[in-house]
């Protein structure tokens, strides 16, 4: 039931580092990122970008909102009202047969520094997914000769305050919208570390794809995030956020429920190898 996936030289990358790296980017350079299509759920406008625009029902609403969009998010941009930052990571590790992800210290492979118990998809099916399949097994592996990536990245710093402007003005339409972009600069940060992180890891660097394809995800890799299908538990934040450390870089905090504060945050995992797939897990028994 569980994937046999090969692991050598042309699916396990070898990185530039390991370790944690801080990452501050300006605005400006994560606009190009940003995926509008989720921002017009915001406003109960289902539909891909740009076609809603053209929507026959749709559309005049749909351009109103974007054309707003556009120009608060030039403002922001301009008078940098929203602050991005970042941290990110590879981590040598390997994977168990009791579905286990073990992260190591980089300048000690031998010691344990943290750990990922990954759910497995329970279905009536040949092969059941894990996110623990993904990572070469530790069994005959010393030391361990894969890496796992983490992120935690921001685009909410300011985010209150700008918002709070609005609200006390009685703008409510603007603090949404504010709150909104900023979402979706979160997002497009989350797009653009990633693209980092696979050239940092060795087997992205090459990559010529365009935005469009960037935004459908047809390169290597992927990134998931915790309470999200492939992996559904929020608690493991936890032991990511401890892994990267860095908060007095990137800000960004957890509640007792590990919700992500500054709320325009996102963080999960990243996995390299050609066959890492999403999928759901379903419901747990």
């Amino acid at each position: 039931r569980r994937q046999r996936l090969v692991f050598d030289a042309t699916t396990v990358p070898v990185p530039t580092f390991v370790g944690t790296r801080n990452a501050s980017v300006p605005l400006a350079e994560l606009v190009p990122w940003i995926d509008w299509s989720p921002f017009f759920h915001t406003w109960e406008l289902s539909g891909r970008y740009p076609a809603i625009l053209d929507d026959r029902k749709k559309g005049e609403a749909a351009r109103k909102v974007f054309a707003d969009a556009q120009a608060l998010l030039r403002r922001i941009v301009a008078e940098q009202l929203l602050t991005a930052r970042g941290a990110y990571g590879l981590f040598p590790a390997g994977s168990t047969d009791d579905d286990q992800i073990i992260v190591f210290d980089p300048t000690d492979r031998a010691r344990e520094i943290a750990r990922f118990a990954m759910p497995r998809q329970r279905e009536d099916k040949d092969v059941c997914y894990c996110l623990a399949d993904f990572i070469a097994p530790l069994a005959g592996a010393s030391p361990p000769r894969d890496h796992l990536g983490g992120f935690i990245v921001t685009a909410g710093i300011g985010t209150d305050e700008l918002a709070g402007r609005f609200e006390r003005d009685h703008d409510d339409y603007s603090a949404i919208m504010a709150k909104a972009l900023a979402d979706r600069l979160a997002e497009a940060f989350a797009e653009y570390l990633h693209h980092q992180a696979r050239v940092d890891w060795g087997y992205g660097a090459g990559e010529a794809l365009s935005h469009d394809q960037i935004l459908a995800e047809k390169y290597r890799g992927i990134r998931p995030a915790f309470g999200y299908p492939a992996c559904p538990e929020h608690a493991p934040k936890a032991t990511l956020f401890a892994l990267l450390d860095h908060a007095d870089h990137h800000g960004v905090s957890l509640t007792e429920s590990y919700a992500m504060y500054p709320t325009a945050s996102v963080s999960g995992l990243y996995f390299a190898h050609p066959a890492a797939t999403y999928f759901s897990v379903g419901r747990q028994r």
